[in-house]
């Protein structure tokens, strides 16, 4: 059961600043890009890597994500030696069982697991993040540095850095100081909140951060400060890819649209890097006769009669004829209804908007203005206004909200 490396997935968040979005789903299962899900970025970045055992850490929220997982097939994760592994916060004999308090309390909670493979090294990854990485490279510096742990940094202006996790380092990229969010940075490398640690390095730091009762249990605030103090090398791995942060609806919106962008960064029709997913099976997509379709994405199953620009389509969505989609994300079985209008908008897993009905809109030269988006099964009435910044999680029957 010896493995080199273990690859530990941190994607039990509850997604918050999503809002709608996780009202039913952990942040990791949100739809992305047409036909994926968030976590199915850091999973096909773990195989195409080469590493070949995963934990997923689970918490809110898990029966969807437990389900789209399943044997890992879509990943070439059902192995027998190795292969993708869930792991819920559990009860051990003769302890009080716990959720996971953070994100180093949620890896000590699996030292069992990390023990049965007896790893040289494990990646700690997070599973809100839209990027493509090998993980090998970074694995490779790390050897070669002799480090402790390696943070994967990117590159951001100095004004953007007061809201990062900021590394400083001297001439070999040797980190030796770390700011949470300082309001003078001395650097632009970000954390990514990535890393690569020994893990017989890592044991020790779990088991003394668990007994410290004064802790927040977590890598930033605990874990990296310790050792950072104790003297270990902890390295900067610099990456210069497309990396987005999905966590807020602006992001996830803004990411989805990248998809559309031929000069974003993120390239999905790479052979060499594909990212894999369980899809559904779905028919072809058939447009009607008077379909205007304008710079977008879409899917298997879906039936477009309508006007679709700048959009992304996930499966078996439905727009009817006179119906009009600008800017927006159309979550799986998501219905728009003749004579409505949706803009700069997200809707949700079957969320159904009525004739006429108008959601969310663009203000010219507004910087101000936000992304619309209506949840999961939730239908907006004929004839209704959902403005844009939005979030509506019951049935809207008509008239003027806000």
């Amino acid at each position: 059961m010896k493995k080199e490396v273990v690859a530990m997935l941190l994607a039990g968040g509850q997604g918050s600043r999503l809002y709608a979005l996780t009202s039913h789903v952990a942040k990791p299962a949100v739809p992305f890009g047409g036909k994926y899900r968030i976590i199915d970025f850091p999973l096909s970045n773990c195989v195409n890597s080469g590493i070949d055992t995963v934990g997923v850490l689970t918490q809110y929220r898990p029966l969807e994500l437990n389900s789209y997982i399943g044997n890992g097939q879509p990943w070439d994760l059902d192995r027998s030696d190795g292969g993708v592994h869930i792991l819920p916060p559990y009860m051990r004999e003769g302890e009080q069982g716990t959720w996971y308090k953070g994100t180093a309390n949620a890896i000590y909670q699996n030292i069992g697991f990390l023990d049965l493979y007896d790893p040289d090294y494990v990646v700690i990854l997070s599973g809100d993040h839209i990027y493509k990485m090998d993980y090998a490279d970074m694995v490779a510096l790390h050897k070669k540095t002799d480090a402790a742990c390696t943070i994967s940094v990117l590159e951001v202006t100095m004004e953007e850095a007061t809201r990062f996790g900021i590394m400083n380092v001297d001439g070999d990229d040797r980190i030796y100081e770390f700011e949470e969010k300082p309001k003078q940075p001395k650097s632009n490398l970000a954390s990514m909140g990535i890393y690569v640690f020994t893990w017989s390095k890592l044991r020790q730091y779990l088991i003394a951060d668990e007994a410290d009762p004064t802790s927040s249990n977590d890598f930033g605030k605990n874990i990296i400060p310790n050792m950072l103090n104790a003297g270990e090398k902890l390295m900067a791995y610099r990456f210069h890819g497309y990396w987005k942060d999905v966590g807020t609806i602006n992001s996830l919106w803004d990411a989805n649209m990248d998809m559309l962008a031929p000069h974003s960064g993120i390239d999905l029709y790479d052979p060499d890097w594909p990212i894999y997913a369980r899809s559904p099976i779905r028919p072809p997509h058939v447009t009607g006769p008077n379909a205007k379709l304008s710079h977008a994405l879409v899917t298997g199953g879906c039936r477009v009669d309508g006007t679709v620009e700048n959009s992304v389509l996930f499966h078996s969505v439905t727009v009817e004829e006179g119906a009009d989609v600008q800017y927006s994300i159309l979550m799986p079985g998501a219905v728009v209804k003749a004579g409505a209008q949706v803009s700069y908008a997200i809707l949700a897993e079957n969320a159904v908007v009525e004739r006429n009905a108008c959601v969310g809109s663009a203000p010219s030269g507004d910087p101000d203005w936000g992304i619309a988006v209506v949840a999961s099964d939730v239908t907006v009435g004929e004839g209704a206004v959902v403005p844009p910044s939005a979030m509506i999680r019951e049935d809207v029957k008509g008239g003027e909200q806000g």
